[in-house]
């Protein structure tokens, strides 16, 4: 095994990049038990403290998995993309369709459980939405998206509230998109208006059915006009 001595800093940095050209490079397949950590050591002439950080970093990337007793074995030649990552690789169709699964079951969970604050805070964001109507595409874009967060803190659910979080910056850019691509203001600047009342509407009254058709439409419109770009 012949892997280089490092330079002297950073060490744990250069160990892991190290051992992943090894991984991924395909001198160690999958299923192949990685040497021991005194001989890692040595031919990277680093200490066992600074192998051991190194194999921890692979094996959070998915890369190499510890079997108690047995060493440690390649179980990947790729590392795993966090969920960021994956988001900002996904299809912007892809992303949109689990949008909709996610905010239409939000808008009648809200529907059921919203409280005198969030419908405070629903009406304000519709307010502000149409008040952007007057702005340019990135800030419609932002009022929108300010008014569908609202609506799924609403849902009082804060797994759910991360999820959604975690959308925001790909839809963000591909709602921008979408809107410069295809002039959707041009004569409509407060474009969906009409369902995101609705919709409102739908919530302050308790209405869960009407609340999740009515997003579920309104999400599907655009989806419709995603898949035709």
């Amino acid at each position: 095994m012949s892997l280089g001595a490092l330079r002297p800093t950073p060490l744990v940095e250069q160990a892991t990049e190290r051992l992943r050209e090894q991984i991924t490079g395909g001198e160690w397949t999958v299923g192949t038990k990685l040497p021991g950590e005194n001989a890692l050591a040595q031919a990277l002439g680093v200490g066992r403290s600074t192998v051991r950080e190194a194999l921890r970093a692979l094996a959070g990337a998915g890369l190499v998995q510890a079997r108690q007793g047995a060493g440690v074995f390649v179980i990947a030649t790729k590392p795993q993309e966090d969920w960021p990552t994956q988001l900002r690789r996904a299809a912007i169709t892809d992303v949109y369709e689990v949008r909709m699964l996610i905010e239409v079951e939000a808008a009648q969970m809200a529907a059921q459980r919203r409280t005198d604050d969030d419908l405070t805070a629903l009406n304000a964001a519709l307010a502000h939405r149409k008040e952007a109507a007057k702005a340019g595409n990135a800030e419609f874009v932002d009022a929108d998206i300010a008014l569908h967060a609202s609506l799924v803190a609403a849902a009082h659910n804060p797994v759910l509230t991360a999820l959604f979080s975690e959308f925001v910056p790909v839809l963000r850019q591909g709602l921008v998109d979408l809107v410069d691509l295809l002039n959707l203001r041009t004569d409509e600047p407060n474009h969906g208006d009409d369902g995101h009342t609705v919709l409102v509407e739908a919530i302050a009254r308790a209405d869960a059915e009407t609340a999740g058709r009515t997003l579920r439409e309104e999400l599907k419109r655009t989806l419709d006009r995603l898949h035709a770009v």
